[in-house]
């Protein structure tokens, strides 16, 4: 007991700087001469390199420095050099702004970061001990792997089972450091998500942000199929895990001949309640058994003793068959008359479940929530936003700026909101490119809608962040983009160029469609529509004049409308009117008739036009080929063993497979990993595992979410590839899996903002307090029922529970989203 007090101070001083002797930091600053002098002692260095320092990369350095406090209780040195005034060959680069840092053994570089990645002390500490541990600590995905490691520790050694959402947060430090710790004792396994959670009993996968579970495989037998496991049910810290490992090693039940309250067990010691069992003489047996049982169910929260009424110390009256001791100095025992196991289950259940939850802890735990925008805004909350680069206008001063400049791009968003907070950061970059490149007729500018909403309901603002570009005596027209620099840039570039740009000759149609118009902007919009018309006075020219206006920002758009359009026409063998697609000077050009009726028809047939036959699928694009609504005929490759010649060879046979005029039903595409890592979590959920690449699946989410597979092995021609389809098509093919049509839910139930805004309303706060008395008054009177009826309603009322004991009813929940890939 004493040896573990000791590790969870050494450990909990770490993480506070109050444990530390004095104000000296152990942050190194290496010379060269220093530098590789370092390099011949073998010992672990964590390095960085750096030159010049903005906002960001000063932020990290303090939280270096923080960390190398930490990292030298694991034998770890933390150091940077200043390459300005030393340099060393591959790490001191031509780079001004340096975003590397690098954890050396001796000479060698076991692992470079990004300084994105190890953002703080917690992410630092947590991801240097992982690659430390990399070869001791398993990282599993699927429940085979698993099972795998289960085998080769029976009747070896326990297994601790450690899930986390996002890498490098306090519950990832938190396990790392328990596995540097009692890595030699127990086998540490990491998984982020995916199918491992469900084989755990996990059901609602989505609100899981961490966890952890021990494997009791030391004393399990070859032959049974699994490890039992016990879940730790408490938040992921290293003061909570150390108590639960001690809990693990506890016996699973002890057995005493004296009165509960001289019963003195590592339990107590470790704040966990006691729950004693009674034992007759002649039911001895039985009562063992029912003291094992339960002890399994409630191992990890509660210990278990089986009291002998036959000793003559025990004088117990015998109407009662259990009690209970709370943790605490001076708790008292509570005698008990239970009827059934599952009263005792739900008795510590309740027990240990608190009336009221502080509200300071819930608002707490939104830190960290469950995705990677709001993972990136609890890293960034340290940062301040400089706003000087966009102009913050209110109810008074809306109006005025919309009206006096050229382009006015205007953001709504919200503070409480994640999404808004993240882009925000995009937002103001985008601001400063702009002043870089000398653009001076737009104005970026933003609006807090829960500051002003009387102009966001004015302007039918429904969903935040929403951008929208004003310009003087027009509608407004919204942005549709990502929500990234690159493409809002790229939209307000293409939104400031006359559309449709009017053609007088052949010469400038030839040079609109190669691109040598308007090369400045070739590299933002590759692809430009060109409209021909046989006169001015054709019909369909205003109807096109109304789509070009609104396919501003996504593409540019040219009008020749003259008799020498004709010769277009019959080159590329079309009728007037119709449309010319340019995929640039090294691309195709496509011609499309038009039927002309309405704008917004014409723009939909335009935005279909501007769609490639065979696209390589990205973030940015995937919601534009989504709409199409055909079944996905998706190739997945990435840089193998044959390199890119191999992915060359591939994509030009599945573009033969599309001259053969046989996919009308399908939408041919291909994901490159290397480029989209997202695809590899997509082909993972479509198979359920990570199939050798070049992989080919047929996606039918249409038509109930079935995915079929390419068989792995087989080469990928034409003939071979079209035999599988008709198989696919006409049912003699089965399904490699299926995609849910799961609903995406809000990481806490307790996330939400308008109950926040209510609590702002004068005399919440004394009503809530009125409500708050008024329901414990009834949940006492409940609880006298219950007591008087017995324990069947309290299972009713706390709903069925699984082995292990944990709930099955799910929290309510706020809001539904669709997932469609």
């Amino acid at each position: 007991m004493a040896w573990f007090i000791c590790v969870v101070i050494l450990l909990l001083c770490s993480k506070s700087e109050q444990c530390t002797t004095g104000n000296a930091s152990k942050l190194i600053e290496h010379t060269a001469a220093h530098f590789f002098e370092k390099m011949q002692s073998g010992k672990m260095y964590f390095i960085y390199f750096g030159k010049q320092v903005n906002p960001t990369i000063g932020l990290f350095i303090e939280q270096l420095e923080k960390s190398a406090d930490v990292l030298e209780d694991y034998g770890i040195s933390v150091a940077k050099v200043n390459c300005t005034n030393e340099h060393i060959a591959k790490y001191c680069t031509g780079e001004k702004l340096m975003k590397k840092v690098y954890l050396f053994r001796g000479g060698n570089v076991l692992k470079s970061f990004d300084t994105d990645t190890v953002f703080d002390v917690n992410a630092i500490v947590s991801h240097v001990l992982f690659t430390v541990l990399f070869d001791e600590v398993r990282y599993v995905h699927t429940i085979a792997e698993l099972q795998s490691v289960e085998r080769a520790a029976k009747g070896k050694a326990d297994i601790v089972l450690g899930h986390v959402q996002v890498l490098g947060l306090p519950e990832h430090r938190a396990l790392m450091e328990t596995a540097f710790v009692y890595g030699v004792k127990y086998q540490f396994v990491l998984t982020t998500g995916g199918p491992v959670l469900t084989n755990m009993g996990v059901e609602d996968i989505s609100s899981l942000t961490a966890g952890l579970w021990f494997l009791h495989c030391k004393g399990a037998s070859q032959h049974s199929d699994s490890c039992p496991h016990t879940a730790l049910r408490r938040a992921l810290t290293t003061l909570h895990i150390y108590t639960f490992l001690q809990l693990m090693e506890a016996p699973l039940v002890s057995e005493a001949s004296v009165e509960p309250s001289e019963v003195n067990m590592v339990h107590s010691h470790l704040q966990v309640p006691l729950l004693f069992l009674f034992s007759q003489p002649h039911t001895v047996a039985l009562d063992r058994v029912t003291a094992q049982t339960l002890a399994w169910r409630l191992r990890g929260q509660v210990g278990l003793v089986l009291i002998h009424r036959e000793s003559p110390d025990v004088k117990i009256p015998l109407e009662y068959n259990a009690a209970y001791r709370l943790p605490g100095e001076g708790s008292e025992v509570k005698y008990l008359i239970l009827n059934n196991l599952e009263e005792v289950i739900d008795l510590f259940r309740d027990e240990s479940t608190p009336e009221e939850e502080d509200d300071d802890d819930n608002w707490a735990t939104l830190d960290v929530l469950d995705d990677e925008v709001a993972e990136s805004v609890y890293r960034d909350r340290a940062q301040s936003l400089d706003m000087d680069a966009v102009t913050e206008l209110t109810a008074d001063t809306f109006h005025n700026a919309v009206a006096e400049s050229d382009y006015t791009v205007v953001l709504f968003y919200v503070k409480w909101d994640a999404v808004s907070m993240a882009f925000m950061q995009s937002y103001i970059e985008v601001s400063e490119s702009l002043e870089d490149a000398d653009v001076s007729d737009v104005e970026l500018a933003v609006l807090d809608c829960g500051e002003w909403t009387d102009v966001c309901s004015a302007q039918k603002i429904r969903s935040f962040p929403t951008v929208r570009l004003y310009r003087p005596q027009e509608p407004s027209q919204p942005y549709q983009g990502m929500l990234g620099t690159e493409s809002l840039n790229r939209f307000i570039m293409l939104s400031r160029l006359v559309s449709p740009v009017l053609l007088s000759s052949p010469d400038e149609v030839t040079s609109f469609l190669e691109g040598d118009m308007y090369q400045r902007h070739a590299a933002i919009a590759p692809v430009t529509v060109l409209g021909l018309f046989s006169s001015t006075a054709d019909a369909g020219v205003p109807v096109f004049k109304e789509a070009a206006k609104a396919l501003r920002g996504e593409t540019m758009v040219g009008l020749f409308a003259d008799r020498q359009a004709e010769i277009w026409a019959v080159e590329y063998s079309v009728t007037l009117p119709a449309i010319l697609v340019s995929r640039g000077p090294t691309g195709q050009t496509e011609a499309h008739s038009l039927n002309l009726s309405m704008p917004d028809q014409l723009v939909t047939h335009i935005q279909r036009a501007l769609l490639d036959t065979f696209p390589e699928l990205t973030v940015e694009n995937l919601p534009l080929y989504l709409e199409v609504k055909k079944k996905l005929l998706l190739l997945f490759v990435g840089e193998e063993e044959s390199g890119r010649k191999g992915n060359k060879r591939v994509l030009d046979d599945m573009r033969s497979l599309l001259n053969t005029g046989l996919l009308n039903p399908y939408l041919p595409c291909w994901i490159h990993l290397g480029r989209t890592p997202a695809g590899k979590a997509v082909l993972e959920a479509y198979l359920g595992f990570l199939p050798l690449l070049p992989a080919l699946v047929v996606s039918q989410l249409a038509t109930g979410g079935e995915v079929f597979h390419y068989p792995t092995g087989r080469p990928l021609m034409v003939q071979p590839i079209l035999q599988w389809l008709q198989r696919v098509e006409d049912g003699e093919e089965p399904p490699a899996g299926v995609i849910v049509d799961e609903k995406w839910m809000p990481s806490m139930p307790f996330y939400d903002f308008l109950s926040v805004m209510d609590q702002e309303v004068p005399g919440y706060a004394s009503q809530r307090s009125a409500k708050t008395k008024t329901n414990r008054i009834e949940r006492a009177e409940g609880e006298k029922e219950k007591s008087s009826s017995g324990g069947g309603e309290r299972q009713a009322r706390t709903g069925a529970h699984d082995p292990q004991g944990s709930p099955t009813t799910k929290p309510p929940q706020t809001s539904h989203h669709h997932s469609e890939l």
